[in-house]
Parts: structure tokens; C-alpha cells; sequence
């Protein structure tokens, strides 16, 4: 018999209720970051109805941690903060106790009731000595949009590179892609990277700075996270609740692992090299038709167990991470290299990029009590890394990168029966310092000007240009309250959660650091056509360092209405002060200059608009973010939900695009021409020389702008009323359990529409005399005002909000959760995505540069780069025979649109456009990925295993460079569309063989 019904699960409305229900909502303080901790809800019953009045008592079976709350009157209860594992829920009620063991997983809220029917008491004292059947569950009642993805999944799927978040890669709406120089990035939503945050713990891992959405990650082959030290994790796409901050796209909700009563240790050792994988289609096309020596080597360690039983825990891990990559140096512009001269003959070719990282975490969990838990993590993150030593640029113009970071958390978790406390304060601190692998002499740059007057670039050689300084440091202060004990039209947990965060952020370049010199490839290599270098302008300081200081706040209430219906309410709302950017005025000779500029007079822009006073910008307030959303589960038995949401969430602008208003005009970069045959310039002019060997010397250079500074001297500005970044999202859903031989599957359906608006762009400021963009105003193409500088200056660059987004996606999948019982487990997960942007390239690559209109407007909105409209990925274990198991892993995609200019449907070449191009074909991506892995017992808790990988078992070659010109007007390029290139997307057939001990 069923007593849970709508009317006796929840009482009628009272004013007293609805008073305490405002007073807490008005009292409560804030918190973030308790995704990651679990909360179990649900009804008690006994033969006459619901029991109230009933003690459920919570018990972790690896840390013996227990937590225990009283039934609301009318049966219902609420266990909140739980840490994701193994748990026994006990209730007793009558004099009987029922039990059931359960698993939960990170940030879930499961739906357990319990029946109370004449069971045996249970005796809690010997759970140590049971041997338990736990059983998963399931989260169907929730708004979100998200998938879990399980320690056996990070244990067993296919993978060459040990970075956690490419499991994310198996989740509807999301990619998780590694560029050809082994670097990563993920993206959802048809957002660039930018927009993805990682809590780790419940404290966000966000990059203040640079590009990649959290820290370390922007152009890094490394791991953000020691994958031995990860639990499990939750990818949510879409409606997240209130609690999420400075996330436009999806969330990654992580759990470290922690010590338990028992003493739990594992190491491995991964490797692979040339020898275990096929030939690159660079290789076999270069002149040795050889494999150029690669490496994957990396191994780690971890341990965890009890300091006191039942009280202290520890659990420490490090990974190391060491790679060899191939690169392929050769000439731009199909440039016969038996033209080059010697030395530089001798830098082309086959070579590789080394990089090195270290990963450390440590933990410490002390449980003095019930209701207490207290915690402190840290992680040290150091890596090095060869890069940029590919394409036209030699080994001697590459460049070395160091990055660094260190990550404190101390955490304090208070529980008193419905209430709930959980603080963190953290510490932060990381550092990215690219710089020349050669800093002395200068830079030599080999153009071919055939059909371009400015050159393209042949081979690049000598002293390099990208020196950088750039990081964040700093503390923060978080806390959370929940409350799960009201009971008014319906069962309510609320949550409110404040964050406080002072971070001071750098940004440094110089660039170029070394003078460059650049040559006619086909002509006099002994005397260069130009130069350009950096000089620091005096007065100015070109190290860009402020405070910024962060402040939210949200309130939400996870409302069950009826045992049908559940409402997700929350909102949201968060502030930035960036003092370098507030503070910001022109120096006072170039706020004369562009107040003065003629050339601006009859413009379509306000250079008033860009011109900051110190108090005529406002800091980043971002508005209300509401977010709401719901779940109906049709016939109460969370096997047929219909779900969906609505919200809106902001992100963060990057300091390092903010930083250029000061560093631009610091440490400009210069230009001059030098008179030479065939390169013939006016002397007469300032920016051309007769040319001189003694410039070769920097000492030279210097005094060439020692008496204007400023002349040629790029100018960045920002718009006096910037805004964040921000996304609007939609959902609607259904979630069903379905079984088919006796076996439940679980499957999911959701249309999706995401909006991202105010993306900054940075735009060319300059106009001609008549005040167009164009030197005819009815071009739509070209003739843009690139000769027309600020007087007494150089170009000007003006930033702006204007970047947009719009995707439309329907997002499947099927799933049959792996289980030792039945010994298998599959995924399915199909995206189809219709995206579009109104800046080409932008959420593949983050491409913020328009130069080709005056703003976005002038392009209008295109099929988004890099996401393919179809997207399928496979994911499959299985327990095999002779203790082997097997997984695999498959992906296929369809074409992704590649950026190219249509001139050839154009009526002349002042009227092209872009037009992207698709290649044409079934797959852009497939690939399929297996794995096998023995086990061995040793006895006494020890096993050995010995793994084997295959990636892309069948070596698809996952083209990635086409010839994307047209042709021009009426004149149609008989190579459109054809490969003009060797780049693939995804590694050739690789063998990866692992080791391991554990116990």
C-alpha cells in the first residue's frame, strides 16, 4: 500500500511558515561552491501512513563519518552536505529499523523513501564486518542538464594524455579536442573555452587572465589536475543553479579523493614513443619520409588512509608528465627550400617540441564529531614546454614557456540537524611566462611579396619575438548555508552563499623583445627590406598590475511542491572592480591628439566613448541572473521526468585583453623601411631610412624614435562602458528508465537554445579624412584605412562589447551504468548543434580581432567554425574472462566549417565576403579508441595490472587543412575544397602500454 500522495506529504500553507520561510531568506548568509558534497531526500513510511518523527542516521562506510536528521510530521526528510561514496541510510520508527545502502555521486540530489514495515533492528556497531551490495541511484528530479562521470569511467576508457577532463568528451554538447602540437581545449554551448569553469572541491579554478577558462590551461599540453587524485566528476551544460559564478558555458563539478579507515595506495607508469605508432602523413611526405622521434612517458603515485580512525585522514598524489612532440618546419608559400641559404636550409624539416610537468596534491580531512568536518587541500601544478617551433618557424625562433600554480583550500563543513554550514577560505596563485628560446641578436623574417606588398611569411629564424609575464595571485572567502527543515506548500532546501575575492593580476609583453629584420625571400637576403622593434616610451610603465577585487551573492530554493513537481528558483548576482582599467586616462598629448584628429569629425563611432578621466567608468555590476527551472516525474517513480529551464549566467572579461589599454602604448612596436631596389620608399619621410648594418645593432634603433616616441606607436582604447560577458539558456527535456531484457536504461532528450552576447572585439579605430571605415564608402570589402594613424602616433585599436553567439542544439543519450554485478556498461551521447556567430572563428579559437568591418555588424551572423552539425560518441566496458577488461571508446563527427573568403561570387574584389566552407564527406571525425587491461591478486589487498591502449585503432587520417579560396570574381579556383596540406586533427594509430600496483 502507498501512502505518498500530494495530500499527506505536505501540509497546507501557513502564515507562520511563510513569515520564517522570509526571515531566513533575508538572514541567511551566502555561500558557493557546495556543488561537489551530496544530498539525499525523501519520505519515511510505516503501515499507518508517514512516520514522523523518525531518525534517519546517514553512515559513510569507508570513513564511519554519520550524519542523522528527525522526519518532518509528515514523514518527509532531508540529509544535506553529504560527501559522495558509499552510504548506509538507517531509519527507525515503531521500534523497527529499516537500512539501505546506497551510492552517491558528486553535487547529486537522489530521492530515496523508505518503508518502515516490522524490519529487524539493526545492529550499527558490526557494519564494518558486513559485506554491503551497494546500490547506485539514479538522479532523474533535477532541472539540470548534466552528466556523471564515474571513477571507472576515468579508470577504464581509452585516453593517451591522463587529463581528466577529456572523459567530458563522452557528454552530449560538449568537445573535448587536442590540436595537432598536443594542446587542449574544452568547449560547450557553441562558446569558445573562455566560458567553461572547474570546481574542484567547490572552488572554482576560473583564469582572470588568460584564455581557457581555467587556469594553466590557455595553449598548455599539461593536466589542470593530477588525474590519481580525482574521484569522480559531474559536466553540467545547462541549468546550473544559483551557486555557479563567473560560467557562461559548462561546469565541471570535481571531488578530490580523500584517506578512508583503510590504507589505499596505487602507482603506474604510461609510455609510448615513434616506435608504437604509424607515420604522420608530414612524415611520409617530408624528404626522409622518416618518423620523427616522439615520447609520451608519464607515471605517478598516490596514498591515502587513516591518521586516527574515524577522525584524520590523508591522501597525497603526484603525476609527471613528460612529452615529445613532432613538428614540421618548412617554408610558407610553397618556397623551394633549395633556395634558401645553407644555414637556414639546415633549420628546416622534421623536428619536436619537448614539454615537462608536475602535478602535486595533498589532503587532510578531520572529523572531530558529527557534525563537524574539517578539511585542507593543496595543489602545485609546474610545467615547461618548447613551442612555437613549427610551420615558418624554426627551432632558434621558438619559444620556452614556464607555467606555474599553487592552490590552497581550507574548508569547514558544520551540520546541526536541518542546517547546513560550509566555508572555504582559499589561496591562489599562478604564473605564465612565455619567452624566447633565443634573446640574443635579432630576428630574421624571409617574406615572399609576390602577391602581397606587405609579404608573407617563408621562414622565420634568430631571436624571437613573444616575451610575456602574465598570472594571478590571491585569497578569497566563500561560505554557504543551506536550511532543509521548512515545510510550506511543499518540502523547500534553501541555499544562500556569498564570495569575497581579492586577487592582484599582472599582465607584461614585450613585443617584439628583439629587433626583427625581414628580407625579400627571392631577393638581396644580405640587406632587409625593414624593421620593426620595441622601445619603452618614457614616464610609462609597461608591467600592468592591479587588484581586483570580486563580490556575489545568491539565494535558491530547491522547492518539491508535490511529490510530482519540483521548482529550481534562484538568482544570482556578482560585482568586479578592476582598478586599471577605472583608473584608466590617456596620456594628456594623445587625449589632444584623438580629440583633435580631423579624420574622426564625421566617424561612426565617439572617440569620447574611449577616452577614460578616472571616474568615468563604472565598475563590472553585473545584473540579476535568474535562473529557474523544474522537474516533473510523471508517475512518481523518477523513471519518467520531464524537465527544463531558464537562466542566465555571466562570465568574466580577461585582464589580458583589459591590460592592453596600458600596455600597448608602453612599449609600442615600431616600423621602418629601409630605400632598397625593388622596396623603394621616401626618405623624406620619418618611417624610411637609407639602410645601415649598424642597425643590426639594438643600440641603433633606439634613438631612431628617441625624439617622438610616440610616432608609430599602436594605441589600444576601451569603450568607458564595458560590459561582462554573459550567456541566456533554454532547455526542455525528458529524462525515462527504460528496461529491455531486464535490464534499465537510462536515456535523456533535450532541446537547447544558447545565447552568448557582449564578447569584446577589438576593431581598427582608424578612418580616412571623409570619415569611412572604406576608402570608397560603398565597398563592402577591403580599402580599409590601415595608412591613416593617429596624428603624431600610430594605429588605433578600440575595444567594444559586440561578440554573439546563437546555438540551437538536441542533445540524446542512452546509457546502461556499469555495475560489478552485471560486469558492463555503455554510453551514447549525440549532439546535433546549428551554431552561429557573428565573428568567424571566435568560438573555436577565441578570434576577437575584426579588421575586415568597423564591428560584428558588418560580418552578420555565420555558421560557427570548428562544431560539427552531427557529433556521436560511444563509450563501452566490460569484465572479460581471465580477469581482463575491456573498454572502448568511439567518435564521429561530421564536417566542421573551415573560414574562407568569397570573391568568386562577388562582383569585384571590393565586394567579397566571407562565406565559410564545409568539406564536403560523411565524417570530418572518426576515430575508435580501445583498450584492455589484466589484473592480477596478489592476496592481502595487492593486485598488479597491466594495460594496453590503441587509439584510433583503424588510422583515420582526420584531415584538417583545405584550400578555402574561391577564386576571384568570376574566376573560380579549380583547387576549392581539395587538401593543400598534411595537418590532422587526431594521432595516427598509437599503442600506449601502462603498468601499475595497487593495494
Amino acid at each position: 500500500m502507498s501512502h505518498r500522495t500530494a495530500a499527506n506529504r505536505y501540509p497546507k500553507p501557513r502564515l507562520l511558515a511563510a513569515a520564517l520561510a522570509t526571515c531566513l531568506l533575508a538572514a541567511a548568509p551566502a555561500a558557493f561552491a557546495q556543488g561537489t558534497a551530496a544530498t539525499v531526500r525523501g519520505q519515511v513510511t510505516n503501515a499507518a501512513g508517514p512516520a514522523g518523527a523518525a531518525e534517519v542516521v546517514a553512515t559513510n562506510t569507508a570513513t564511519g563519518l554519520v550524519r542523522r536528521v528527525l522526519t518532518n510530521p509528515n514523514g518527509t526528510y532531508s540529509l544535506a552536505g553529504l560527501p559522495p561514496g558509499t552510504w548506509r541510510v538507517d531509519v527507525a520508527a515503531d521500534g523497527t529499523t529499516t537500512s539501505k545502502t546506497i551510492v552517491l555521486q558528486v553535487g547529486q540530489v537522489a530521492t530515496l523513501d523508505l518503508a518502515v514495515e516490522g524490519s529487524a533492528p539493526v545492529d550499527t556497531a558490526t557494519m564494518d564486518t558486513v559485506t554491503v551490495t551497494a546500490q547506485a541511484v539514479t538522479e532523474t528530479k533535477t532541472s539540470e542538464i548534466s552528466t556523471y562521470i564515474t571513477q571507472k569511467q576515468i579508470e577504464a576508457i581509452p585516453q593517451i594524455n591522463r587529463n581528466f577532463l577529456a572523459f567530458a568528451d563522452t557528454v552530449p554538447g560538449v568537445i573535448f579536442s587536442q590540436n595537432g602540437d598536443g594542446t587542449t581545449k574544452l568547449r560547450s554551448g557553441g562558446q569558445n573555452s573562455n566560458g567553461v569553469n572547474v570546481f574542484i572541491d567547490g572552488v572554482g579554478q576560473k583564469n582572470y587572465v588568460l584564455k581557457g577558462g581555467i587556469t594553466g590551461q590557455d595553449g598548455s599540453r599539461g593536466n589542470p589536475f593530477p588525474q590519481s587524485a580525482i574521484g569522480e566528476y559531474k559536466v553540467i551544460t545547462q541549468n546550473y543553479k544559483a551557486e555557479f559564478d563567473q560560467i557562461s558555458s559548462a561546469a565541471i563539478v570535481a571531488l578530490t579523493k580523500s584517506g578512508t579507515n583503510e590504507f589505499h595506495g596505487d602507482a603506474f607508469f604510461d609510455y609510448t614513443d615513434e616506435d608504437w605508432r604509424a607515420i604522420r602523413p608530414s612524415e611520409r611526405a617530408s624528404a626522409s619520409g622518416d618518423k620523427v622521434p616522439t615520447q609520451d612517458k608519464q607515471y605517478g603515485a598516490s596514498l591515502g588512509g587513516p591518521i586516527i580512525k574515524d577522525t584524520l585522514f590523508f591522501f597525497a598524489s603526484y603525476e609527471y608528465k613528460e612529452i615529445i612532440t613532432p613538428a614540421e618546419i618548412t617554408p610558407g608559400e610553397n618556397f623551394p627550400v633549395g633556395l634558401l641559404p645553407a644555414y637556414l636550409q639546415d633549420a628546416v624539416g622534421a623536428t619536436s617540441t619537448p614539454f615537462e610537468e608536475d602535478l602535486y596534491f595533498a589532503k587532510l580531512t578531520w572529523t572531530p564529531d558529527e557534525n563537524n568536518i574539517i578539511e585542507l587541500t593543496g595543489k602545485h601544478r609546474v610545467e615547461d614546454d618548447i613551442q612555437g617551433n613549427t610551420g615558418v618557424n624554426t627551432n632558434s625562433f621558438g619559444s620556452t614557456k614556464h607555467q606555474e600554480e599553487t592552490r590552497g583550500d581550507l574548508r569547514w563543513q558544520w551540520i546541526s540537524g536541518n542546517w547546513l554550514n560550509d566555508a572555504h577560505l582559499t589561496f591562489e596563485d599562478s604564473t605564465y611566462e612565455p619567452k624566447p628560446l633565443t634573446t640574443d641578436g635579432y630576428g630574421i623574417h624571409l617574406l615572399d611579396y609576390t602577391n602581397d606588398g606587405n609579404g608573407r611569411s617563408v621562414l622565420n629564424y634568430g631571436a624571437g619575438e613573444n616575451y610575456q609575464i602574465k598570472g594571478q595571485k590571491g585569497w578569497a572567502l566563500q561560505d554557504d548555508l543551506t536550511f532543509s527543515g521548512l515545510e510550506w506548500a511543499g518540502g523547500h532546501v534553501f541555499k544562500a552563499g556569498f564570495k569575497y575575492k581579492e586577487i592582484d593580476i599582472n599582465a607584461f609583453e614585450q613585443q617584439p623583445y628583439s629587433p626583427q629584420f625581414y628580407y625579400d625571400a627571392y631577393g638581396d637576403l644580405d640587406t632587409p627590406t625593414r624593421v620593426e622593434f620595441g622601445v619603452p616610451v618614457p614616464g610609462t610603465n609597461p608591467f600592468v598590475k592591479t587588484t581586483s577585487k570580486q563580490f556575489g551573492f545568491y539565494v535558491q530554493d530547491d522547492w518539491e511542491v508535490t511529490a510530482k513537481l519540483t521548482l529550481n528558483l534562484g538568482i544570482r548576482w556578482d560585482y568586479e572592480k578592476v582598478p586599471s582599467y577605472l583608473d584608466y586616462q590617456p596620456r594628456p598629448e594623445l587625449a589632444a591628439a584623438l580629440r583633435n584628429w580631423a579624420n574622426l569629425n564625421n566617424a561612426d563611432y565617439d572617440i569620447e566613448d574611449y577616452i577614460g578621466n578616472g571616474s568615468n567608468r563604472k565598475a563590472f555590476k553585473d545584473a540579476w541572473q535568474p535562473r529557474v527551472g523544474f522537474s516533473y516525474d510523471l508517475f512518481e517513480d523518477q523513471r519518467h521526468v520531464i524537465f527544463g529551464g531558464a537562466g542566465r549566467s555571466y562570465d568574466r572579461n580577461l585582464f589580458d585583453y583589459l591590460a592592453l589599454e596600458r600596455s600597448k602604448g608602453s612599449f609600442p612596436r615600431y616600423r621602418f623601411n629601409f630605400d632598397t631596389p625593388g622596396h623603394a620608399c621616401d626618405t623624406t619621410q620619418p618611417t624610411c631610412l637609407e639602410w645601415d648594418p649598424a642597425y643590426y645593432n639594438p643600440a641603433n634603433l633606439a634613438p631612431l624614435v628617441a625624439a617622438n616616441p610616440n610616432l608609430g606607436g599602436e594605441i589600444n582604447l576601451m569603450n568607458n562602458d564595458l560590459k561582462t560577458p554573459y550567456s541566456d539558456q533554454f532547455s526542455l527535456g525528458m529524462r525515462n528508465t527504460v528496461t529491455m531484457g531486464g535490464i534499465d536504461w537510462n536515456t535523456s532528450a533535450t532541446l537547447s537554445y544558447v545565447e552568448s552576447k557582449d564578447g569584446i572585439y577589438f576593431a581598427l579605430g582608424n578612418r580616412w579624412p571623409s570619415g569611412s571605415f572604406r576608402e570608397n564608402p560603398a565597398w563592402t570589402w577591403g580599402g580599409q584605412p590601415w595608412g591613416q594613424p593617429i596624428p603624431g602616433f600610430g594605429t588605433l585599436i578600440i575595444a567594444d562589447n559586440g561578440i554573439e553567439t546563437r546555438t540551437k542544439s538536441a542533445l540524446f543519450s542512452l546509457e546502461k551504468p556499469y555495475s560489478e554485478d552485471s560486469g558492463w556498461g555503455v554510453t551514447f551521447a549525440y549532439t546535433y548543434t546549428h551554431a552561429r556567430e557573428n565573428r568567424l572563428n571566435a568560438a573555436l579559437n577565441d578570434e576577437h580581432y575584426i579588421f575586415d568591418y568597423p564591428n560584428p555588424d558588418g560580418q552578420g551572423f555565420l555558421r560557427s567554425l570548428g562544431i560539427p552539425r552531427h557529433r556521436l560518441v560511444i563509450t563501452g566496458i566490460v569484465d572479460g574472462p581471465w580477469g581482463v577488461m575491456y573498454s572502448a571508446k568511439a567518435t564521429f563527427a561530421s564536417p566542421v566549417p573551415k573560414e574562407a573568403v568569397n570573391c568568386y561570387d562577388a562582383a569585384n574584389f571590393n565586394s567579397c565576403f566571407f562565406d565559410p566552407y564545409t568539406p564536403s564527406g560523411s565524417f570530418g571525425t572518426k576515430q575508435i579508441d580501445l583498450s584492455a587491461t589484466k589484473y592480477w591478486d596478489l592476496g592481502e589487498g595487492i593486485a598488479i595490472r597491466l594495460r594496453a591502449d590503441a587509439l584510433n585503432v583503424l588510422n583515420t587520417y582526420n584531415w584538417n587543412d583545405y584550400d578555402t579560396w574561391r577564386g576571384g570574381p568570376g574566376d573560380a579556383n579549380a583547387n576549392f575544397g581539395s587538401r593543400n596540406g598534411n595537418g590532422i586533427t587526431t594521432p595516427t594509430r598509437t599503442f600506449k602500454l601502462s603498468v601499475g600496483i595497487s593495494f
